[in-house]
Parts: structure tokens; sequence; C-alpha cells
């Protein structure tokens, strides 16, 4: 949800509950495990140990105002839940870059990510670009993405952490400069393309018509963005050329909005930020 909400009162009332651990046991039986429950619909989230310490609503909060606190304090929050926290942090529109012209633009976003899997929560510096709705999370740029150890409240830490996400926030030029040079080159789509979605084997009908569709949306939607940003067609005439970023967004786009269209919204994200095809494209993009 996005309201014009207080970027804490957002997160406190989205997450309105509490992820609790206790012990588990069967038939009498004590074991070395606990678990991991929602305090609301008492969901099992995970199975940990004692040492485990499981992170609370008011550490969300702390890490969210420390990355308001790291964009000069004037934020907006998206938040969601998925087995864990999860929060996009929307600085204002001072931190645009542009790309190509006035209708192809990139714009920060702190993700804050933390899950009940393991005990580090992962800060990470997005970059959503307007012509097509993309949130793209680099991962050429070590630096764009960090994780936060905690075994106690996160609350008396705050120095420490504004200082963290002021370093992601620092990141920023770093993306954008990549973005730049990566605008820069030139690439052919189909070598770009084949590179990402190799050709199957003629003998598997299922395989070809699925690969041949996944490159046919592609250029489809390449073409889309082309129009709309002002851009030249694309055609054989020029050789397929575009630049290594429409590439590198074009398959990150197809990845985020049509692979994983059954899923809401800001699950598609999280899902296009590990795909294997996205990371490919992008070193493939940064190299060219």
């Amino acid at each position: 949800m996005t309201t014009l909400l207080a970027p804490a009162d957002v997160v406190r009332e989205t997450f309105n509950f509490s992820v609790d651990k206790f012990p588990l046991s069967f038939d009498g039986h004590k074991t070395p495990y606990y678990g991991l429950f929602r305090s609301d619909n008492n969901e099992c989230l995970n199975s940990v140990t004692d040492r485990y310490y499981a992170h609370t609503t008011d550490d969300v909060v702390a890490l969210v105002e420390a990355a308001q606190e790291a964009f000069d304090g004037d934020c907006s929050v998206n938040c969601w839940w998925n087995k864990g926290h999860h929060v996009i942090v929307q600085p204002t529109r001072e931190y645009r870059k542009a790309i190509f012209g006035t209708r192809d633009n990139v714009f920060p976003r702190m993700m804050i990510n933390a899950g009940y899997n393991d005990t580090t929560v992962a800060g990470s510096l997005g970059m959503w670009r307007d012509a097509c709705d993309n949130l793209s999370i680099p991962r050429s740029i070590s630096a764009a993405t960090t994780s936060i150890r905690h075994t106690a409240s996160l609350r008396p830490r705050m120095n420490e952490l504004i200082a963290v996400f002021s370093q992601l926030r620092d990141s920023w030029k770093s993306v954008t400069e990549v973005v730049a040079q990566m605008q820069d080159r030139e690439v052919n789509l189909n070598t770009f393309l084949a590179e990402v979605y190799p050709t199957p084997e003629p003998d598997s009908k299922r395989a070809v018509t699925n690969h041949r569709d996944t490159i046919t949306e592609i250029f489809r939607r390449l073409s889309d963005e082309r129009f709309r940003t002002g851009r030249p067609s694309l055609t054989a005439v020029n050789g397929w050329k575009v630049s290594a970023f429409e590439a590198y967004q074009s398959v990150q786009g197809y990845v985020q909005h049509v692979q994983y269209k059954n899923k809401n919204e800001n699950d598609r994200i999280l899902s296009a930020a590990s795909s294997k095809s996205v990371l490919l494209a992008e070193q493939l993009a940064v190299s060219a």
C-alpha cells in the first residue's frame, strides 16, 4: 500500500502484527528448534535455533527512518509482506537522472528486504525507469547492496544504520554512471537476446514455441518503449541496433511484467531481481 501517511505510520499500519518464537515439540518430545509464527494468523514462517533473533516491526521502522534520513527526510514508502517485511523507500524527484531526452529517466528506490530465513536484512539501491515502469536492482555494482546483521533491537543503532543507508544513497552516482555508459553503447538486439535466451533444440516443439514467443514479446515491448521515448523505430534497416541499456531493460521488463505476471506487482520485483536471465542481461550490457 502507498499512502500519504508518515513512512513510520505506513510501516506500522501494514505490519500490525508480531512474529514470535516458540519452542517446537511433538508427542511430548522436546526439540532444539523453535518455530516463528505470525501473531495474527498463526502462520509458521520458519524453524530456527534458540540463538536466532526475530526482527520486529519496530526494527523495520528504524530501518525506514534511517533510509529516510539518508535521503534528507522527504520520502514515501510502499510496504508489503511475503514471508517477511519488504519496503521500498521513494525519495523526491530531485534524484532523477535523464537517460534519453525528457521521456526516459531513472529514479532511485531504496529497498529493504527483511525475511525470516536468516539473520540478515538486505538493503539495496534499486532503479525505477518511468518509460516502462521497471524497477531493477543493479547487481554489477557491489556498493548498491548491503547486509545488516542484528542480534538485538536496531533502534539504539540508528546512527550506524543512517551511515549504512547514506552509503547506499551515495552509490546512486555509480549506478547512473553505469547506466549512462550502457546508454552510450550499441548492441544488436538479436545477438544480445541470443546470449540471454539460447535457441532450444528443434526436437522440442514446446520449447521452440516458448522461445519464439519470448523473443517476439521482448521485441514488441522494446518497440513500444522506443516509440514512447522518442527514439527511432526498431527495424532491420539499422541492424536491429539499440543501446545496451535498452537491451538490458527489455529483458528485465519482460521478466518482471510478463514472465511473472501471475504474481502481485511487488513480488514481481523481487522475482525479477533474482532472475538469472536479468543478471546475464545486465552483465552483457555492462560489458558491451
